[in-house]
This record gives structure tokens, sequence and C-alpha cells, in this order.
């Protein structure tokens, strides 16, 4: 099949970053040629201030180097700017007369900087702060002069001003409003700024206008004059007063351009055949200058160029903090609040702190911090998820480590850490990996680090440190579409709208729900395709078919893999309760099998480890156990204690509790693993307390409690319900458990499940509406009913006995 022509002109981030999804997800579709203006290929703009600095090279800030292209057979050209498109014969035509056809074109021309029209503005000496040229001309400035001004007190005339002043220059900041920074601080914030970068030296006017540039006879910049009189000396005068959307070249074609160039939520132009993507860009009327918004332009615009027309771009919630070392700023959302607002402000001066949070109608849209930001990016979420922050309110000032909410203890610390310290336990990730990573591939996004480095891609509870280092190591460019996170990359849709889905249309099979939601990629991925499967089986048990392909290798094999390549079988010991027979089978089954390692566990059982792939069935054959299902994402164990049968100190029979509650459990699956517990007296020997359901006996009957975790971050259940009987234990236990299992997302386990929807939320249902949980629990008994033991009924149960047959040659 003769692949199409894909021209993009423009060789920054947001279309090369188009091209790096349209990679994955379609590689072979195009011919891809790429035309950039620039002699570079694509380097990082966002991190110009710090090679300005003198802190990277230019070599530091490469995203995508020439061999990059060569490898991914990319045709590319430097240094050549396209001049000309003709729409009717699909051609664009450089300024040194080279001609390429197109069968789609993509548009990333960026923006120019905006010059003040003003005499002497073309002297020698006056410059934009834009590229790599006018990075390296600022140096060159530096190396010979002294006196520099920078008109513009926003971001990128500040960081200009920090970096010329380390590099020796005297500076001075000219800024026409009364504060700096009036797009992203408040007055406070702004003045607060403003004595810190005076205290490293610079010098500040303010609510000043640019009259003319005066130069000497060498045609030179010499000095600068404002408007009411005063003249300062200046031998470079950088503009920094705001970019323009690069639109002369989709003028020219004819194509719609309002203070932009038109797109629609797919990307497209008014030309069907022509995308643009990034700073040129006019989307349902904002043009965004921030690299997280393109990247998820880019993302869509590759969804339709590979033909997949899914993705839709809505437009994004931005955030901005301050790249000047030493310096932390942060703000977000409408931080000026106004007078249907309602404002909590904590300042002090001396301490060099200001926060203010702006709220209406018990939500966040706004907030502006000054000397403190660690709670930056925990504030930009709730922002943009429009949470109820009413219960909070109280300590919101404070931070989220001041809330109760699980998994953030010590993350404001994040930019002190040393780089050898540990952040994603799961992943042996230290802080180091993570900021190498950000720096040397250019990474903004949690996605983007999680990819590249696996840090918070197992439990999540680390997520918010490394939102932190991402900000503290990034600079102003953390921000996300306020939309509820993708499944994965397959689709835009939720796990909340795919569960939805799934419910009212009926659907059961996951080839039928990719089909209905149009799935980006036909048959889904590793990521995807068990959540949807266990989603049609919890929704529609009995009736929903079952996919083993859909599932991890260890539920395909029905035993652990281990690192050598062989598995463990742990057969199910109901309450950590077994009898001679079961541990003389046990040891037959080792001497039979050579099995080279048995093991008790920590959920008293007894583990084999060592059993050959091949020898799986008639190893759980000769056992004739139970299987103890420790591979599943579903019930694990019951941990008991002997109780009041033997114990002096047991006020009830926990182990008769634990072994009823495992029995009609023991084939349940759910969104994660589950382990229960019950401890026979408050000394609480089976450690029901960091149990995803620990109940714990007392005199008077037993206390339930919900949503520990013994993890890699141990979380403690917290107290869920007293209640007196067996019956009540199984009936609110299992109830709690179905409401899990039908509102958990896949992979979240009950800690987490219940710091998404809050444990009232919870006790509202279970406890208070006693119809609503005794249907609860009957939809468990019917989703348990007839479940068949994988080794004992493989056929019922779909085990595919093919795969433990060994090939031979």
């Amino acid at each position: 099949m003769k692949k199409l022509k894909l021209v993009m002109v423009g060789n920054g981030m947001a279309g090369v970053r188009t091209l790096e999804e349209l990679l994955k997800i379609a590689p072979d579709l195009y011919d891809v040629t790429v035309f950039g203006a620039e002699p570079y290929a694509n380097y990082n703009r966002i991190l110009l201030s710090p090679v300005l600095a003198g802190e990277q090279t230019i070599k530091d800030i490469m995203l995508n180097d020439v061999d990059w292209y060569e490898e991914n057979h990319i045709t590319l050209h430097l240094g050549k700017k396209i001049v000309r498109i003709d729409r009717v014969k699909r051609l664009v035509i450089a300024e040194d007369g080279t001609q390429t056809e197109y069968d789609r074109l993509l548009l990333a021309t960026g923006s120019t900087p905006f010059m003040l029209p003003v005499p002497g503005k073309d002297l020698q000496g006056v410059i934009a702060y834009r590229d790599i040229h006018d990075t390296n001309a600022m140096i060159a400035a530096a190396e010979q002069h002294t006196h520099a001004v920078v008109i513009g007190g926003g971001l990128l005339g500040l960081e200009a001003a920090n970096g010329l002043k380390m590099r020796g220059m005297q500076v001075s900041v000219v800024h026409l409003p009364g504060w700096l920074m009036e797009r992203q601080l408040d007055p406070v914030a702004g003045k607060m700024l403003q004595k810190s970068l005076e205290d490293r030296g610079l010098n500040f006017l303010l609510e000043k206008n640019t009259e003319a540039i005066l130069g000497d006879e060498q045609g030179q910049v010499k000095a600068i004059r404002f408007t009411d009189g005063l003249e300062i000396p200046a031998q470079l005068i950088v503009m920094a007063v705001g970019i323009r959307p690069n639109t002369a070249l989709a003028e020219s074609a004819g194509l719609y351009c309002n203070r932009g160039i038109i797109v629609n939520d797919t990307m497209q132009t008014y030309d069907p055949r022509i995308y643009a993507v990034g700073e040129c860009v006019n989307h349902r009327g904002t043009v965004y200058g921030l690299v997280a918004p393109l990247f998820e332009m880019a993302k869509v615009c590759a969804n339709h160029l590979a033909n997949f027309g899914i993705g839709r771009y809505q437009g994004s919630v931005t955030s901005t903090k301050l790249k000047v070392t030493g310096i932390d700023l942060f703000s977000a959302g409408e931080f000026m609040g106004g007078n249907d607002t309602e404002e909590i402000i904590l300042s002090d001066p001396i301490g060099g702190v200001y926060k203010k949070l702006v709220l209406k109608d018990d939500k966040l849209i706004g907030a502006c911090l000054y000397g403190d930001t660690v709670d930056g990016s925990w504030y930009f979420k709730l922002l943009r998820e429009g949470k109820n922050i009413a219960e909070i309110r109280d300590t919101l000032m404070f931070g989220e480590s001041n809330t109760g909410d699980v998994g953030h203890e010590g993350h404001t610390k994040a930019a002190a850490m040393p780089d050898s310290a540990e952040v994603c336990g799961c992943n042996g990730v230290c802080k180091g990996t993570i900021v190498k990573a950000i720096k040397e591939k250019g990474l903004f996004t949690l996605e983007d680090v999680r990819k590249h480095t696996k840090a918070s891609a197992s439990c999540g509870s680390c997520t918010g440190l490394v939102e932190q280092i991402i900000m503290f190591t990034a600079g102003g460019d953390y921000s996300s579409t306020p939309k509820a996170k993708a499944m994965c990359s397959c689709t835009d849709h939720s796990h909340a709208v795919v569960r939805q889905t799934i419910k009212e249309q009926h659907l059961l099979t996951v080839a039928a729900v990719q089909q209905f939601m149009n799935w980006r990629t036909p048959n889904g991925c590793a990521s995807c395709r068990p959540a949807l499967n266990y989603y049609l089986i919890s929704t529609w048990p009995r009736e929903a078919i079952d996919d083993p392909q859909s599932r991890f290798i260890n539920e395909r094999s029905h035993a652990n893999i281990q690192k050598d390549g062989t598995y463990s079988v742990i057969p199910r010991m109901w309450g950590g309760e077994t009898n001679a027979s079961e541990l003389r089978r046990i040891a037959d089954v080792v001497d039979k099998y050579q099995i080279p390692t048995v093991k008790v566990t920590g959920g008293q059982r007894i583990d084999l480890l060592g059993v050959k792939k091949q020898d799986l069935p008639a190893v759980w054959s000769d056992l004739g156990m139970p299987c103890g299902l420790a591979y599943a994402k579903g019930l694990r164990t019951v941990k008991t204690c002997v109780g009041s049968e033997w114990c002096r100190f047991g006020t009830q029979n926990s182990t008769l509790m634990g072994q009823q509650l495992e029995r009609e459990l023991a084939r349940m699956y759910a969104p994660h693993k589950v382990k229960l517990a019950v401890s026979g007296c408050p000394r609480n020997c089976a450690e029901a307390g960091i149990k995803d359901v620990g109940v714990i006996g007392v005199d008077s009957g037993w206390e339930v409690y919900v949503g520990g975790n013994g993890g890699i971050k141990t979380e403690v259940a917290q107290f869920f319900v007293k209640l007196k009987t067996h019956e009540e234990v199984m009936e609110y236990t299992g109830a709690f458990l179905q409401l899990y299992r039908e509102e958990g997302w896949y992979l979240e386990r009950t800690v987490h499940y219940l710091a998404r929807v809050g444990l009232d939320y919870v006790k509202k249902i279970i406890l208070e509406d006693e119809e609503r949980r005794q249907e609860l629990y009957q939809r468990l008994l019917f989703s348990l009913e007839g479940e068949s033991d994988p080794w004992h009924a493989p056929e019922k149960a779909q085990v595919d006995t093919r795969q433990f047959t060994a090939l031979t040659v």
C-alpha cells in the first residue's frame, strides 16, 4: 500500500510532539517531511533561560536530535523557510525553491515576538528573546557590554533579566503596569517578587512607557528614553513584551486566521487537508503559549492524522511557575478574585510567604502562591477537577498534608530532597533519576515521567511528590485539560464513563465495548483490556464472556510466575488452618515434582516455589486442595488468630469467623487484590488494622474496619461499624466489597477507592440504607454462585490447558 505524504512546516515542540504521537499509533501510514527555519533540530524552548543563565548548554536542551529523524525515516530540511503553500496542487515551496507535495499538511509555525513600534527599534543591540539565536546574541552581548535593559516584567522578561544578571551585566527591567507579572500575580505577590529580585541586584522601573531607543554614530544602541523624560544608558535592549501567532504563511494561502490560525476541536483548519498545532493556532478564541496545552493539541491532532477520528481538544486550564533559581512562585485560575468570590489569604512578608486562594460556590477557582509553592499542584488539581472543598475549607490553606489525605506525607520537601532520596518505592526510583529524565528528555507531564521512569506508575502513593519534582525541575508549563483522565492511550474515555456505558448499553464482550466506544486502537492494549474484562464480568455476572486473553499472565496460568520463569503454587487453607492429610499431600507433591522451595506465606498458607509450567495441572491434581488464587485480582487470604477456641485472651471465635468469610468470598474477583483478617480480641494478632477489611472481636461482638493496606506505604484501616453476629459481619463485609467491586477502578485498592469517594459516602449507602445494603450483598452472592475452581473444574473456569503442554521439536 502506497504511503500518504505528510509535510510539517515548523520544527518546534508542538509539531514534533504531534509526530511522536503519530508514530506511536500509525507508524507506517505516512512518508513524513519536516521543514524547520532554524538550523537546529527540535529543542526545548522553555529551558532557554537556564542556557542564558549558564546553568545548561544548547546540547542539554535538545529534545530530538538529527539522528532521531533519521531513525524514524523522516526527511528533515533545516534552515529552510516555507514561503508559499499551493493548496490546489498541494505543494509547499521553500525560500530556496525546494518544493514538496503533500496529502496532509501540518502547520506548526509557532509565534513571533512583538517588537514595540518605537524609534530606534532596528538599532544594533535591540533584540527579542525567543530562540537559540537570540540567546546566543544575549550571551555575546554580556561578554562585551555592561548595561542591559529588559522591556517587559512578565515571565519571559524576568527570566531574561535574571540570566543577564548572572552573566555579569547591570540590568534594569522596564514595565508599564504597576507590578510585575500582572497576568500571573496579584499586586501583593508582584511586590514581593520585585523585592526578592531587587535583593539579587536587579533594578526596576515600573509604570514607565518607552518613547524612543537612542543609538550612536555606528548604529549601536546607547540609551533608552521614556515618555516622562527619564533617560538611562543601555548597550543591550531585550524586548519581552509578548508574542503573536505566526500566521503569515497561513494567511497568504487563504486560510482563515483571526489572532491565530482558526482550528476546530480536531485541530483542522478551514482546509480539511491542513491541520495546525501550537502557538500559531486560535482554538475557541484562545491562543496558548504554555507547552502542556500544546502537547494536548498534539495528541488530538495525531489521532486524526492517523484516521482514528476520536479525540477532541476542548481547551486547557493552565498554571505558571517562575523559572528563576531560588524563587518559588505559582499561580493558576482566577487568582485575582472578584465581587462574587471569597478569598483566603496568608501573608507573612518577613518570612517571604504569601498565599491567596480564591473560592466560589465551595470550589477553588484560583490560587496565587509566593515563597511556599509545594502545594501548587494539589491546588491546581482541585481547581481543574472542580472538587467541592467545603469539608476541608478550614485546613485548605495549610496544604494537602494537613487534610488527612492518604499518601502525601512529606511531599512538601520535594525541592530540598537530595537526588539520592527514593521517591517511588514500588519501582525503586530516586529523585535524581526523575530530574535527569525531565531535563534530558524534556518531560513536562506526569504521564511522560511515568512512561520514562515508572515513578508513580504502580501504587500511585508518590504521585504528589513526583508532580512537585516536575514543577521544580521543568518550570511553569505543568497544565492539564479539565477532564477525567483517560483509561489509556487507546481511548479518551475515563474508567467511570466506560463502566457506565457497559451498564447502560448492556455490553457483554471486550470487542463490543471497543466497537461501541470507538476505541482508538482495534485490539486495545495490556492496560485497557484487563480493565474492560473486569468491568464486564463484574457488571454482568453470568452474562458477560470472560476473555482469558484479556487477563495478565498470572491469571491466564492460574499461578504466580517467578523471576526464573517457574511458578509458585499456593493451595487454599481456610482461615490459615490445615491438617495432617493436607500436609502429607503437600510433602508428597514436593518430593514427586522436585519443588525446590517450600515457604510459609504472610497470609498463613504454604507456598510451593519453583514449579515448572508443564507440571502445574499434575501438581494441583495430586494436591487435591482448593486453589488459593494467590495471583488474582480478588480475594487472597483471610488471616486469623486462634481466637476464643484456644487463646485465653480471646473474646470471639475468630478462626470460625475467618473461615466463614473466606469460604463465601473465595472466588470473588475485584478491581485489585483483597485481603481480610479476623482477630479474636483487641490485641489484634491477625493484624486486622492493615487489611482491606479487618474484623476484631470485642466482648459485645465485632468491630469492622475498612481500607487498610500493608503495602509500600502502610495505611491503617478506618473504623466502619460495630456488629453483634457472624451473619451481620458477613452481610456488611459483603456489601462493602460489592460496592467496591461495582465502583472501584481497575487496579485501585480499597484504600484509594475510599480516598476518592469518601468513607462517609460508603457509610451512608451501607450503614444507613438497609435495602441497598442487602441488594449489594445479594448481588455479590449471585455473582459468586457457580464460580468454578480453575484447577478442579478447568472447563467451567475456562482454563486453556494447552498452555501447559511442553512444545516438542
